[in-house]
């Protein structure tokens, strides 16, 4: 890029302040899959797992231009850092669309990324064709939920049945299952340990992606690098707000419809908002959903071998991934 043009450079270092972040999870999951498999451990498989991270950084820009989300992981989002380098050089035109123009691309160069450093891993032919067969439907599984959750924020009212189907394809398989997958595929792995990885890993996944929703709305800004109650102002609908859609009193039902997804709400709408989901039982609801499904997937694993270092390590990534406060 550097012989394109040093203009360019800027991608480049907004890419790598995103990349030094992050919990790594989908990498740690398909490496812990490729072990579950009978995998032996090497550079060229590190590589290959570490090649989700690019294609996480792809969906959290392009995820934060959709939901117009300032921060990320306590810094400015990557649309807000072009939108800042657009006013510091005094350019002309918008600052915001210059800014959302270059985050898209930056997302895409991370996709494209993801696919040469799993390209170039190092692994054999084979190995290769049964790892992008993986990759393949885990993209589009991941596009089609991100825009299901994009649908969902237009549409409103949503259920507990569309914010199941939300969880399953945006989170659960993106973040979980396909994973697995996919480092199980690179050491080629019997249909029957797929069929295992997926019970945990779909369930896991749930459990996850409900605890995401948990700080969203609950979450302290200090430890999630998000303001507090983010969720609320870009207006998510998900499975805490079905639920008070279907339970709450009729004043908090309107209360709520009133004021979720107002870019503009103030603390104290905020509190009032949370005070809500905590009184009708939202929070109660999806805190039991978390510890039913970490239950079951952590179940799942007892066809592994005990004492086996990838069922040691599967618990103790399950845990990290529904206890988190960030």
């Amino acid at each position: 890029m550097a012989k394109v043009s040093t203009d360019t450079l800027p991608l480049i270092e907004s890419l790598e302040g995103l990349l030094a972040g992050g919990k790594r999870l989908r990498p740690a999951f398909a490496f812990w899959g490729f072990q579950a498999a009978g995998g032996q451990d090497s550079d060229e498989v590190v590589r290959a797992c570490a090649s989700l991270e690019f294609l996480q950084a792809c969906a959290l820009i392009h995820d934060d231009v959709m939901d117009a989300s300032d921060t990320r992981r306590g810094k400015p989002a990557i649309h807000k850092q072009f939108e800042s380098l657009h006013n510091s050089n005094n350019w002309s035109g918008s600052a915001k669309l210059f800014g959302e123009g270059a985050a898209i691309l930056v997302g895409d160069l991370a996709l494209s990324w993801a696919d040469e450093m799993l390209l170039t891993s190092g692994l054999n032919n084979d190995q290769l064709i049964r790892a992008k067969s993986v990759y393949d439907i885990m993209r589009t599984e991941l596009m089609s939920g991100q825009y299901l959750d994009l649908l969902e924020q237009v549409r409103g009212d949503i259920t507990h049945e569309r914010a199941e189907t939300v969880i399953r394809f945006k989170s659960a398989k993106y973040t979980i299952e396909r994973p697995l997958h996919l480092g199980a595929a690179i050491a080629g792995a019997s249909a029957e340990l797929n069929e295992v990885l997926s019970q945990f890993g779909l369930a896991l996944g749930e459990a996850f992606q409900l605890r995401d929703d948990l700080l969203g709305v609950f979450g302290d800004s200090s430890i999630t690098g998000k303001p507090a109650g983010d969720d609320l102002r870009e207006g998510k609908q998900t499975m805490l707000i079905a639920f008070a859609n279907s339970n709450a009193n009729s004043n908090d039902k309107k209360y709520l419809s009133e004021h979720l997804g107002s870019s503009d709400l103030s603390t104290d709408t905020i509190s009032k908002l949370q005070e809500l989901l905590i009184t009708c039982g939202a929070q109660e609801f999806v805190e039991n959903r978390i510890s039913d499904y970490l239950a079951k997937s952590l179940s799942a694993l007892d066809a592994l071998d005990d004492g086996s270092e990838a069922k040691s390590a599967l618990t103790e990534l399950a845990i990290l991934a529904t206890k988190r406060t960030a």
